[in-house]
């Protein structure tokens, strides 16, 4: 069985009228990332990288930063702001 992404499924049950439940993290995840527009980003060879967090604000993401460089001294790890579609 292969997933549609194009159109969230949505769920029939209780719930608000006219407020579709969705399942799924399509939606989700475009309201997050516009709520959510700094991260933290773990750096990683052949110019390749994976988030680590979202946040509201760029101190959010800047003192889970400073707490991750302390747990992983190693690791490659920045701030970025990530921009609106």
């Amino acid at each position: 069985m292969q997933k549609s992404k194009a159109s969230p499924m949505l769920s029939e049950g209780p719930g608000l009228a006219m407020a579709p439940i969705y399942k799924g993290d399509i939606s989700i995840m475009r309201y997050e990332k516009r709520i959510k527009p700094w991260i933290v980003v773990r750096l990683l060879p052949n110019l390749q990288r994976t988030v680590v967090g979202r946040f509201r604000s760029w101190s959010d993401a800047d003192g889970h930063l400073r707490v991750l460089k302390q747990l992983l001294p190693a690791a490659r790890l920045t701030v970025i702001f990530d921009p609106i579609d």
